[in-house]
């Protein structure tokens, strides 16, 4: 006879051993069935190599540009002059569409990288050109400035910047 207060264990059966074996074997087999299938989503090693490039900018002289493809975009790389640093640094923010220092744009302040890209549509706009010397969108009249801001046109937003390091005094990573 037991005891009212006392706790009755049972001991584990041959079909308790049964149960949890094939709990076990279905979740194992679960999971190995799923596993392909979440893997085939992550991105393969051409994109993964595409995400982040170097560029030598020693041949660049002041007031040049370049344009290289990152991530198969254009981004424009310019070594801007003093006047066109001293030009961006003048213009009063709150006149701006998209409000945004030209000291928050560069890392450095002679150079210049943003992608070429229009925020209006899509295109890509045409270097030194438009109402205030920087770049101009022929395709529907977006003006911007040589710090890549929108000054003029339907373009909502201020040419992107990416994110970029200094690697070296004359290389920089991209992405």
């Amino acid at each position: 006879m037991t005891d009212a207060h006392t706790p009755v264990t049972e001991e584990p059966t041959r079909r308790d051993f049964l149960y949890l074996a094939t709990g076990a074997f279905a979740a194992i087999g679960a999971a190995n069935i799923v596993w392909p299938l979440i893997d085939q989503m992550n991105p393969d090693a051409s994109v993964k190599a595409l995400s982040s490039i170097e560029v030598d900018l020693s041949a660049i002289e002041s007031g040049q540009s370049i344009t290289v493809t990152w991530r198969g975009k254009p981004v424009f790389i310019r070594r801007r002059t003093q006047d066109e640093v001293g030009v961006a640094r003048e213009v009063s923010v709150v006149d701006l569409p998209d409000p945004e220092n030209d000291a928050d744009r560069v890392v450095k302040d002679e150079w210049l990288v943003m992608v070429g890209i229009c925020t209006h549509l899509g295109c890509v706009p045409l270097g030194q050109a438009g109402d205030f010397n920087g770049w101009f969108c022929p395709c529907h009249g977006s003006h911007y400035d040589t710090s890549g801001r929108i000054r003029k046109g339907p373009a909502p937003k201020n040419l992107e910047i990416p994110p970029y390091d200094f690697v070296g005094d004359t290389r920089i990573k991209i992405g």
